[in-house]
């Protein structure tokens, strides 16, 4: 096989892996804070089933949620699966995995602030709404930025995982070109795509970083 030819199928791939990369943080993110106020929260009932969520997400390997996701549905409730719902399943189990590893940073973030601006604020006459999301939340977002660069710069890398559920990314494609071909290029040609691909990602958090330092 002519290497534009290996080029132009990873490639391919790797458009599918970015796919599975953005869509995750689309959903993981804001997912990810609203589990963070579940973890917070003062109703124990609702605290617990969220620690227990959390605990299971990061407790259990990614590649195996993603076989429960899948088939979950056939083997409880009797559905039928096929290819349009496989990456439905990619996406949902990534989101939920990410959003648990989210909810901890974001959770870590807020309970680091001083008590004293919540008073100041209310003494200023900020609602609760008002004091997170114009006072709270960008100091958050600054504090937690280099725990988040770390979470996202794994995604890059965990989006192989797809493979488990027989869905063509990157490094399913380059699997089947070494299993074809038995060379070893593809694998290598991969490694360099992940390693810009995570190049990329991490100049781009870095760079937001140091726009939100307060000391640039």
């Amino acid at each position: 096989m002519k290497l534009s030819v290996m080029l132009e199928q990873l490639s391919s791939g790797m458009l599918r892996s970015m796919e599975i990369f953005f869509l995750t943080l689309i959903f993981s993110l804001p997912l990810g804070l609203l589990i963070s106020f579940g973890r917070m929260s003062k109703n124990k009932i609702l605290r617990t089933i969220v620690k227990v969520y959390i605990s299971v997400m990061r407790g259990t390997p990614l590649m195996l949620q993603l076989l429960v996701v899948y088939f979950g549905p056939y083997y409880l409730f009797g559905m039928q699966i096929g290819g349009t719902y496989r990456f439905t399943a990619i996406i949902l189990g990534f989101a939920l995995n990410y959003a648990a590893y989210f909810a901890e940073i974001y959770r870590s973030g807020i309970e680091s602030m001083p008590v004293g601006q919540y008073e100041a604020a209310r003494v200023l006459g900020y609602s609760k709404t008002q004091c997170f999301c114009c006072i709270i939340f960008p100091q958050v977002v600054k504090r937690i930025l280099p725990s988040i660069t770390n979470e996202v710069i794994t995604l890059v890398k965990d989006t192989s995982l797809s493979f488990s559920l027989a869905y063509a990314e990157m490094f399913t494609i380059a699997k089947q070109i070494a299993a074809a071909q038995t060379t070893f290029i593809p694998f290598v040609v991969a490694a360099i795509f992940y390693y810009i691909f995570n190049l990329v990602v991490a100049v781009v958090m870095e760079r937001l970083e140091k726009k939100l330092s307060y000391y640039q």
